[in-house]
């Protein structure tokens, strides 16, 4: 049994090594949001950012686990300041190890997700190196939270964790 569970942890850093890069931000305010293709937790399909158009969204781009309690903390400012916005999570999952597990991963997020939430949470595989390759993945705990206007042009960038001016910063963005 330990054999066994050795050799699987020396598959999963093997083939998780294999995919991990660092890639430094491309993102420029005012250009369009390269166009992505995730499923939400409800299993439909989304395409960033055709499928928020008409609306201003944020998203919170999430690279790592540990990069939950940012977005968490983003997702209560958000509440606490009754900030009128559509927001996402969008976990982004690189390499074709965690596409073959994809259907676990998003099992494991069902499970601690409300599933009242779950049309919130829309998951990239398939495009996770290329959105990776376009936020940066540099210091991957932090959240990558970028704003969109109603034509899926970005407003704002931020990617070095949560603040309260940062926070207020996408609230002096939004038009409402």
């Amino acid at each position: 049994m330990i054999k066994q569970i050795c050799t699987m942890w020396v598959f999963f850093l093997f083939f998780s090594s294999c995919a991990n890069y660092e890639y430094p931000s491309q993102v420029t305010t005012g250009d369009k949001m390269i166009e992505v293709t995730g499923q939400s937790l409800e299993g439909n399909s989304v395409v960033i950012p055709r499928d928020f158009a008409g609306q201003e969204t944020l998203l919170l781009f999430g690279y790592k686990q540990n990069s939950q309690f940012d977005i968490d903390r983003w997702l209560i400012g958000l509440d606490m300041t009754k900030t009128n916005v559509a927001a996402y999570e969008i976990p982004t999952i690189q390499g074709m190890l965690p596409r073959m597990f994809s259907g676990f991963i998003d099992g494991g997020m069902r499970k601690g997700i409300p599933k009242n939430l779950w049309k919130g949470v829309v998951t990239v595989y398939e495009d996770g190196d290329k959105v990776q390759r376009f936020t940066g993945n540099l210091n991957p705990n932090n959240a990558r939270v970028m704003l969109l206007d109603k034509q899926g042009n970005i407003v704002y960038f931020y990617d070095r964790g949560f603040s309260v001016a940062a926070l207020n910063e996408v609230r002096s963005l939004l038009t409402q």
